[in-house]
């Protein structure tokens, strides 16, 4: 590690690491693909067929299936496979459910003020807003669930997430809307809680872009049968068939052509979790990441954490504060080890604070993480010196 006594002191030029991390890539998404994945060992037999003959409508539901199966989902929540990645599941629920109760959105980072602006300014619901800056959690205790109340599960931008279910009431009134897009197959999450989830498999499963999952629990579609919101509805949002849920779309009979590859791909990081052990297995695969990872935080007096309350923080998106660092120095640094080859995609998302962001979830291997540690050290000195010189 470079001996750093102070941000301004004077580093001495780092030697560059002998060995790299085997697999690069941190991208919090599309992630990692899972260890030992290759594009040939997917099966093809679906492809070029209809999703509506048996062959498609049998490896759509077996996905959901398996689902099922590593969530521990219970029988009472639904799964759909819809259009347009996690945004476009958020998007459908929204649509389709909110109006009937006021709405509370929380919000402490970007995407979860995307929900904020959309409640606001395009159902032009008037939410209440409880918001909290980068690296903190709102107080929770705050929610009166007699509202629908919406909320990021884990903050895929900020590095901070929920500690657990417990802080929503198990008699509540409104329904709770989780975008747990970087938390399922993450964390143990008590579905009992969750009215609503959505996610994509682009994150934990390190699975292709532009499908989403939905999601219902009981209470989510007794409101979807018994109320009709005032706005018009876009065909790839309606899950009402003739007044009753459709419930060939939570069947694997989705509601738009799906891309059957991007399905395969789906049910070969699904059967990999299933072959480490199922939930637990992927859980601690990510838990000794982010364990990995923090280690070399601590190592590090330039290093640190954005979210700074370890209950709350990801360990998914694993969000660091680079010391002295702006935005400029954090694109040379994360250039410098794409172009070496020792990292991928590290760079904070462009709405936080300029930091780096490491995903840590279940696709990537501890030793990569371990492995990144020195790189860090030298694309930091080296970035430093340059800056230093320019300046001189």
């Amino acid at each position: 590690m470079t001996d750093l006594t102070a941000v301004d002191a004077t580093i001495a030029p780092a030697q560059k690491p002998a060995s790299r991390p085997a697999r690069p890539f941190f991208s919090s998404g599309p992630c990692a693909k899972p260890p030992g994945w290759s594009a040939d060992k997917l099966a093809t037999d679906s492809l070029g067929r209809s999703h509506r003959a048996k062959i498609g409508k049998t490896r759509l539901g077996y996905c959901i299936d398996l689902m099922r199966e590593l969530l521990g989902l219970p029988e009472t929540h639904r799964i759909g496979i819809v259009p347009g990645s996690d945004t476009g599941a958020f998007e459908m629920a929204m649509w389709t459910m909110l109006g009937a109760r006021p709405v509370t959105t929380i919000a402490w980072e970007s995407f979860g003020e995307g929900w904020v602006t959309d409640a606001a300014k395009q159902l032009k619901l008037d939410p209440t807003v409880i918001r909290a800056d980068y690296g903190q959690l709102p107080d929770l205790s705050t929610v009166d669930f007699s509202n629908d109340v919406l909320f990021t599960w884990n903050g895929t931008t900020s590095g901070v997430r929920v500690p657990n279910a417990d802080w929503i009431a198990a008699d509540r009134e409104g329904l709770t809307f989780a975008d747990a897009t970087s938390a399922v197959f993450a964390y143990d999450i008590d579905w009992a809680k969750i009215d609503v989830a959505t996610f994509s498999w682009q994150k934990v499963l390190g699975g292709e872009g532009g499908h989403g999952v939905l999601i219902l629990g009981p209470r989510a579609v007794e409101r979807l049968e018994t109320y009709s919101p005032a706005w018009p509805l876009p065909k790839v949002f309606r899950l009402m068939a003739k007044g009753k849920l459709a419930e060939g779309v939570f069947k694997g009979e989705t509601i738009n052509t799906p891309s059957m590859l991007a399905v395969e791909d789906a049910i070969f990081a699904l059967e990999w979790g299933k072959s480490l052990g199922g939930l637990n297995g992927l859980i601690a695969r990510s838990d000794a990441n982010a364990a990995a990872l923090d280690k070399i935080v601590a190592e590090r007096d330039w290093l640190g954490h954005l979210a700074v309350d370890e209950a709350s923080r990801s360990r998914t998106s694993v969000c660091l504060t680079v010391a002295g660092a702006d935005e400029a120095f954090i694109k040379a640094f994360a250039g410098l080890l794409e172009k070496e080859g020792a990292a991928y995609d590290i760079a904070g998302y462009r709405d936080a604070p300029a930091g780096l962001r490491i995903w840590c979830g279940a696709t990537v291997e501890t030793a990569d993480i371990e492995a990144l540690g020195p790189w860090l050290d030298w694309a930091y000195a080296t970035v430093f010196a340059k800056e230093q010189v320019a300046h001189s």
